[in-house]
């Protein structure tokens, strides 16, 4: 089925788009103005924007891996992967300012801070990362953001949903042991798992490049404030540099450690380079 055109010819670039609402939302609180806070506002919501894209590619990767199609997931990957090396990249205009220029208007943010993202949650909520009670110290949100990612924790992540596509594919994943045999048989090379291995590298791709915009962001905090609080209460780049680590799927990086190395000891015929 073809797709319908809208030939509404009084449709522009800038109606289609809403630009002029679009570029009335970036408003400076500093007074006077400091020359580095519309730069300031207009990153964070881009980023918040590329957020929204990379919540409807992880939710419908995810729901591809539900539905048995692991070809589509890795394509829905691999775009995500894409839209985090911006992201990651992106840092590189914050760091243009000095931690003076900065300063000069830190005391307009007040109270708010990244750490309050809800869609930044949502992203390491859908990707598998634990609650550890964070949303019940979130006194910030909205009644719909509280409501969407409390359901976001109750639904399968992305890791659940390549559990369950291992299933289907016939390998056993009861048990961590019997995942970490399920990750060896599909790197080995045998061709019947050529997809689910190409899957659980997009997932790894995913993870390390996530986990370097972690790194980014820490370092650029630490550019600007060095050991002084971040805003919100929260404590700056100490805090930042603690979720540096995390994984969203450590049985896919501890299953490396034994490559080439089943059970009885011998290197693995066909193991993947």
């Amino acid at each position: 089925m073809r797709p319908s055109v809208d030939h509404d010819s009084g449709l522009t670039y800038a109606t289609y788009l809403r630009l002029p609402h679009v570029l009335d939302q970036q408003r400076c609180r500093s007074s006077p103005p400091a020359h580095d806070e519309l730069l300031f506002i207009t990153v964070h919501q881009v980023y918040e924007l590329w957020f929204k894209v990379l919540l409807f590619e992880l939710s419908n990767a995810r729901d591809r891996m539900l539905d048995g199609d692991a070809y589509r997931a890795r394509l829905r990957l691999r775009r995500c992967h894409e839209i985090e090396r911006v992201l990651v990249n992106q840092i590189d205009v914050v760091d243009t300012m000095t931690p003076h220029g900065f300063l000069e208007f830190r005391g307009a943010l007040g109270s708010s801070s990244g750490f309050q993202s809800a869609q930044f949650r949502e992203i390491e909520f859908l990707s598998g990362a634990d609650d550890n009670g964070w949303l019940d110290r979130a006194a910030w949100l909205s009644a719909e953001d509280h409501q969407r990612l409390s359901l976001r924790l109750a639904e399968p992540d992305l890791w659940d949903a390549f559990i369950t596509l291992l299933a289907v594919a016939g390998l056993s994943v009861g048990t961590p042991r019997q995942r970490a045999a399920a990750f060896h048989e599909i790197a080995v090379g045998d061709d019947r798992y050529n997809g689910l291995w190409e899957l659980s590298e997009a997932l790894i791709e995913h993870d390390q490049l996530w986990s370097i915009w972690r790194l980014r962001h820490q370092m650029t905090v630490m550019r600007q404030l060095g050991g002084k609080p971040g805003t919100g209460g929260s404590t700056g780049s100490g805090y930042l540099a603690e979720r540096v680590p995390l994984k969203f799927y450590p049985e896919l990086w501890d299953a490396r450690s034994c490559f080439g190395q089943p059970d009885d000891g011998r290197p693995a015929a066909g193991a993947r380079p």
